[in-house]
């Protein structure tokens, strides 16, 4: 080809690139045809429809509307979105989330669980006052008491051989998704334990905690559900996540609680 059928070929190019951008700007939603190369997809987008044709339907394409800057810029990316944004202007990609509580899941594990173990409200002839909470260690039940002889019961789990107690303490703090900071005893127990674990579904103090007096022993939720009924903790007494959550609703810092 001679240099000037080259330069006459060029200066075509440029005039269908000019009208394509034109009719791009003009139009909200760009006329975007598949299947052909860059240079004949700026003539037919610059090319003018017959009077009184209906306008072509774009073609749908899932990545665009998903984020700008799905075709990587340049060329391709004005002919299918009307924009070529820089690599700078994308969208950022949203950072993972820690996965969330599931109660749902839980219930399903409850309704696997001795019957015995699972939430209920009672008959309750303890002689109580009601706001009252009281554990029975050896069945493995705490009682939120109601008015009327009646009483909330729940599963729990308790302190193992040597780790059991009694007594009358009032909840003197409550939490949700508490951080967990073992104490010099049980680091001395256990030297394999972090020093400190942040709350969340993973933490070993669940989804709520009672803070017991000035001891070291709470009411707390659990990430091991399957332990409810069982000597297991070290001194702490723990229940389900969503019994915990139940329980931390009802009561007040001040809340009576009798441990036998």
């Amino acid at each position: 080809m001679s240099s000037t059928a080259q330069h006459r070929s060029a200066t075509r190019l440029v005039a269908a690139f000019g009208l394509a951008l034109a009719a791009t700007a003009a139009s909200a939603e760009p006329r975007v045809i598949s299947g052909i190369g860059e240079r004949e997809a700026a003539r037919m987008l610059a090319a003018p429809a017959p009077v009184g044709a209906p306008e072509p339907a774009p073609i749908a394409v899932a990545a665009a509307a998903a984020s700008p800057g799905a075709y990587g810029g340049g060329f391709i990316e004005l002919l299918m979105t009307g924009s070529a944004p820089s690599r700078a202007q994308r969208a950022p990609q949203p950072r993972p989330q820690l996965a969330a509580y599931a109660p749902a899941q839980e219930a399903n594990l409850q309704r696997q669980i001795d019957p015995v173990f699972q939430r209920a409200e009672i008959d309750y002839g303890g002689g109580e006052r009601p706001g009252t909470i009281v554990v029975d260690s050896d069945n493995k039940l705490l009682y939120y008491v109601l008015a009327h002889g009646r009483a909330v019961r729940y599963g729990i789990g308790v302190g193992r051989p040597g780790f059991t107690w009694t007594g009358v303490k009032p909840i003197t703090r409550k939490a949700q998704w508490p951080d967990w900071t073992p104490p010099s005893e049980m680091l001395a127990r256990r030297p394999d334990l972090p020093r400190h674990m942040a709350g969340g579904p993973a933490n070993p103090l669940g989804a709520r905690a009672l803070y017991l007096g000035g001891s070291l022993y709470r009411i707390h939720g659990t990430n091991e559900p399957y332990t409810i009924g069982q000597n297991v903790s070290s001194g702490c007494i723990r229940m389900m996540n969503e019994d915990v959550i139940d329980l931390y609703d009802r009561v007040h810092v001040g809340t009576r609680v009798v441990v036998r």
